[in-house]
């Protein structure tokens, strides 16, 4: 099968690995750092070895209907995959860096298989005992971190759909708890609910407006 550079190249650490006897890879990456409401989650995916998905890239270069396509392939073709999450709550304890590595550590523990080697995005993972790889911009140079983003982004944008059908009129299936000139506006007409981040500052401050008064 031929392959496009772009496309060998994304399989460039996976492959380096392999050279290695190291099968079992793990790409970890995590969504929802921006956002006002909702947890930052995260995914860590084990693919066969040398897979190719044709089109398979960082989550933010797909359109929201190939995402959800290459979600339910991955779900179905991936060695494994684990998902972790931190709370709107644990952000506001935490703060969002931590928060995201304890999505991490999470999703990486929800991995019915352990990895031998974990490639992550940006982030080093100094804190679990495998051997890990902290790749700059990993969800577009590797591909078991594009195809974790994916998975990550998808499962988010679901539970803010979820979340939507439970406050419509915040509108958070369109903006997904960014910050949106829209969301803003819906936030200061109808006020902050508990799954919103205390911590970040246009939440913080209508809170310590309406203190004020």
């Amino acid at each position: 099968m031929n392959k496009s550079n772009l496309e060998c190249d994304l399989l460039k650490y996976e492959k380096a690995l392999y050279k290695n006897g190291v099968n079992l890879i793990a790409g970890v990456d995590e969504v929802g750092r921006g956002p006002l409401v909702g947890p930052v989650v995260a995914a860590a995916v084990i693919l066969p070895v040398n897979y190719h998905l044709e089109g398979l890239n960082d989550s933010k270069k797909l359109t929201e209907k190939k995402r959800e396509r290459f979600y339910d392939i991955l779900m179905q073709e991936a060695v494994a995959i684990g998902i972790g999450e931190a709370s709107a709550k644990e952000i506001d304890e935490i703060n969002i860096y931590q928060a995201s590595k304890l999505a991490m550590m999470r999703a990486l523990k929800n991995l019915k298989i352990k990895p031998e080697h974990v490639l992550v995005d940006a982030m080093p993972l100094k804190e679990i005992d495998i051997p890990s790889t902290s790749i700059i911009h990993g969800d577009a140079l590797s591909l078991s971190i594009a195809a974790a983003s994916v998975i990550a982004k998808v499962t988010r944008d679901r539970m803010m759909i979820e979340l939507d059908k439970k406050y419509p009129e915040y509108g958070f299936a369109q903006h997904k708890g960014y910050p949106t000139k829209k969301h803003l506006e819906v936030l200061q007409k109808y006020g902050v609910l508990d799954n919103y981040r205390f911590t970040y500052g246009p939440v913080r401050d209508l809170i310590n407006s309406c203190e004020e008064v």
